[in-house]
């Protein structure tokens, strides 16, 4: 699979459960904290192929996007906090909805930026045989990555 499909695909699986989340209600504790865990290995798994595979090879492959690419090392140190924050936060606490919100932002933002102004660059320079190859790559490694989101390399940044 291609790349840039590839962390489309991982984009749109987050975004259902985010909605999920967000339509579950003020009362569904329960339910919300299911849908917080799978969100939290799902953004784990996602930020960690990004920064070890596809951040620098599309880097490499398109030197112009140094910015946007430090900009989401950023980016995704500030998520990874936030998920090993909500990973230890009772989902019956004050903050936990308003953490999620937050994330949500966070995140949705993040998606927005790579899906609309960096993946077309990353595209374009790396073409369609690399991207297929970094496709494997990403695939390969998300059974490597960590549980914990503090172990994405980000979070010590």
């Amino acid at each position: 699979m291609d790349a840039i499909v590839l962390l489309k695909e991982d984009h749109k699986t987050v975004e259902k459960l985010f909605k999920k989340f967000e339509a579950a209600g003020e009362n569904a504790v329960k339910e919300k904290r299911k849908i917080a865990d799978q969100i939290i290995e799902e953004l784990t798994t996602h930020a960690f192929i990004e920064e070890e595979i596809f951040y620098p090879t599309a880097r490499e492959a398109a030197p112009d996007t140094k910015d946007h690419v430090l900009e989401s090392v950023e980016e995704h140190h500030v998520v990874v906090w936030m998920l090993s924050e909500l990973a230890g936060l009772d989902s019956a606490d004050e903050r936990f909805d308003a953490k999620m919100t937050v994330l949500i932002e966070n995140v949705r933002h993040h998606v927005e930026e790579e899906e609309k102004e960096w993946f077309p660059e990353v595209r374009k320079a790396m073409g369609r045989n690399k991207l297929q190859e970094v496709g494997m790559q990403l695939e390969a490694a998300k059974a490597k990555a960590p549980r914990s989101p503090l172990a994405v390399p980000s979070a010590k940044k």
